[in-house]
């Protein structure tokens, strides 16, 4: 993989411009993909203004708050990385909630989160109207490679070290799960955009060659 510098904001526009580029009355759902340490939440959440300054309504959400029960997420205890590879995102709740409803011929209604997994119990939040056009930002850890649906898809890509070293103490048991995710997943062949995020204030975009 060659590597291109880019700076945070041109990266940022870039997105942007790529999303604008579905047609402007069709929804898209985009993926903000990358462990924790890569911090993707914080690249979805740049995108919200420059993508309402295109004039596309945007709705925020993060898969962590679409895991399961802690009854069936830790049944195979807290520091399992197959089980939190495999176990922890109820996919089938996101996909239902979030996803399909931007469907072509969908409701276009959207449930911005679902479960609480601090206090484990269900939110009760309002679902979000998301005009034709509107794009759903999704952020999360482990999102490809699940049949999930999305229009553009971007990853944050930490090298080995970079991930090690930006990974809690209490939370390097999940390295694993890391590691096969690349091995299974292959999210730098499958994104559509792959950002190299060692530095997070000197990001690259990833291409072969």
């Amino acid at each position: 993989m060659r590597a291109r510098p880019i700076s945070r904001e041109a990266l940022v526009e870039e997105l942007a411009e790529l999303i604008c580029a579905r047609p402007a009355d069709a929804w898209v759902r985009v993926a903000v993909d990358g462990a924790p340490a890569a911090r993707p939440w914080a690249l979805a959440d740049d995108l919200v203004a420059p993508l309402r300054l295109r004039g596309r309504p945007v709705s925020r959400v993060s898969a962590g708050d679409f895991l399961r029960p802690a009854s069936l997420r830790l049944e195979y205890g807290r520091t399992d990385p197959d089980a939190f590879y495999d176990d922890w995102l109820d996919a089938k709740a996101l996909r239902r909630e979030v996803l399909e409803p931007l469907d072509p011929g969908g409701s276009g209604r959207v449930l911005p989160a679902l479960w609480d997994s601090g206090i484990d119990r269900a939110y009760r939040m309002p679902y979000v109207e998301l005009p034709p056009g509107g794009v759903v930002l999704v952020d999360g850890t482990l999102l490809l490679g699940r049949g999930l649906a999305f229009e553009v898809s971007a990853h944050v890509w930490l090298s080995p070290g970079a991930l090690e070293r930006g990974t809690p103490e209490e939370e390097r048991w999940r390295l694993p799960a890391y590691e096969r995710y690349e091995r299974e997943a292959r999210p730098q062949e499958t994104a559509d955009v792959v950002i190299r995020a060692d530095h997070p204030d000197r990001p690259a975009v990833l291409r072969p060659g």
